[in-house]
């Protein structure tokens, strides 16, 4: 069908040109040798209709008005099929590639492709998200069932605010991690939408792969990659207390839990906002990798000073989304700020004093953290005369900007960033160039620079 328009285009000049009536050679004489010069159009128009002579300027003038209304057609006629014909064929090939282009991209229109709940897609704006991954696949429950063991209680990792992590082994051998969500309340399957909008598009080397996901009657499942050294919280406050991560690692979670909120609040569109940030959200892969997870409290709008319902871990919450819902991009900076002081300092971001008291570890450390003399003293025993002191300085001044009451007064996770990058050891993602001797481990820094 297309080659026949074309076709048709291609002959729409000539046919009209050989429909002209014949003209009588002997009502117009020859060409004398001073004519005027022929127009090139003119001139194409006499090649393929040897009946139409062309003569000078005196002998236009003469000419029978139909006729020059005829030739003024074919002129016409011809220069808009010689405009539409090229036209026509880039239209063609343009569409040729747009089919190409919707069928290979054919999974990015609908990322929860079998998820009876596909309405919630356009609450969360996704459509504006920019498609950076394959969607994470809808799983069978028998298969994950069998994976876990019928969900053993021997295979559970941890526990959350809806259910239980369970680690499980898949047919071709990979090991996993399943999230299973007991429960038809409200809050919990907006937490597994979310969760599962979101990481099926995100994609970072510092926030955790979703593999897929499954609906089970009022169970939900999601199915994540494995992070074999559990959480950051299990590591610092779990039976090693800590005795794992060197001064080096514990920079190198520090930078790429930064790396992770910077693709978020910098990177993603629109703007993401955690909104949970905290050390059992941060897992570690075999070599100490940081990662991001639980995304199910995550706010996509990025709107500024936004009113959210309250929603967060007690300690890691900010003060202006505590005391009146406004929750901004700097909320996940002072969450990143406790974080960073349980790296410093080993301690629990809310610590009973007594039954009906407790002490933030803000308010606990911040007195000391601005004393150089007393800094040093309170840095967690497992790390304690491991570093060198302008580096623990400077993070504890970092710490303190992102945990300033005053939001305006934080720094934007950028800056925190670019902070952080000269305190890692290039082995480890950063710039820091450290001598040690031949089979100390990283993290060992020498008597001269303590």
């Amino acid at each position: 069908m297309k080659l026949f328009l074309v076709f048709l285009l291609l002959l729409h000049g000539p046919i009209w040109i050989f429909s002209l009536p014949e003209v009588d050679a002997r009502a117009h004489p020859p060409l004398s040798p001073i004519s005027a010069p022929v127009s090139p159009i003119l001139a194409s128009m006499a090649a393929f209709s040897p009946g139409v002579q062309l003569g000078s300027e005196g002998h236009n003038n003469h000419m029978n008005p139909n006729k020059k209304l005829l030739i003024a057609l074919v002129v016409a006629s011809t220069a808009l099929g010689a405009i539409i014909l090229p036209l026509l064929c880039l239209w063609i090939c343009h569409r040729k590639n747009s089919l190409k282009f919707l069928k290979k991209n054919e999974y990015c229109s609908d990322s929860l492709k079998g998820l009876p709940l596909a309405s919630f897609m356009g609450k969360n704006h996704s459509s504006r998200m920019s498609c950076s991954k394959r969607a994470a696949s809808l799983m069978d429950y028998k298969l994950l069932e069998t994976a876990t063991k019928n969900f053993q209680e021997s295979n559970i990792l941890g526990e959350g605010g809806f259910g239980c992590v369970y680690k499980g082994c898949l047919d071709d051998n990979v090991h996993v991690a399943v999230k299973r969500l007991d429960g038809g309340s409200q809050d919990a399957m907006k937490e597994f939408e979310t969760e599962v909008d979101l990481l099926g598009k995100i994609q970072h080397p510092n926030i955790i792969s979703l593999l897929g996901y499954s609906i089970h009657g009022e169970t939900r499942l999601l199915v994540y990659e494995l992070m074999q050294n559990g959480s950051l919280e299990s590591q610092l406050h779990g039976p090693s207390h800590g005795s794992a991560l060197s001064w080096h690692h514990r920079m190198k979670i520090a930078l790429d839990t930064a790396r992770g909120l910077e693709y978020l609040h910098e990177h993603c569109n629109p703007t993401v906002i955690h909104r949970d940030l905290k050390s059992s959200n941060i897992l570690l892969d075999s070599n100490f990798n940081a990662k991001l997870s639980d995304f199910g409290l995550a706010v996509t709008d990025g709107g500024h000073n936004k009113s959210v319902k309250l929603s967060g871990t007690l300690g890691y919450v900010a003060p202006e989304y505590l005391l009146d819902g406004k929750l901004t991009d700097k909320s996940d900076v002072y969450a990143f700020g406790v974080v960073l002081l349980e790296l410093l300092l080993g301690r629990k971001p809310v610590e009973k004093l007594a039954p009906a008291q407790c002490q933030s570890i803000v308010t606990w450390a911040m007195p000391q953290l601005t004393d150089r003399s007393k800094l040093p003293n309170i840095v967690d025993p497992a790390i304690q005369n491991t570093m060198d002191l302008k580096h623990l300085y400077q993070v504890a001044a970092v710490a303190v900007l992102c945990v300033q009451p005053e939001p305006s007064y934080r720094p934007l996770i950028t800056d925190v960033l670019h902070s952080l990058i000269p305190l890692v050891p290039t082995e480890l993602g950063g710039t820091l160039r450290i001598t040690t001797k031949p089979g100390a481990p990283v993290g060992t820094v020498p008597p001269s620079s303590r």
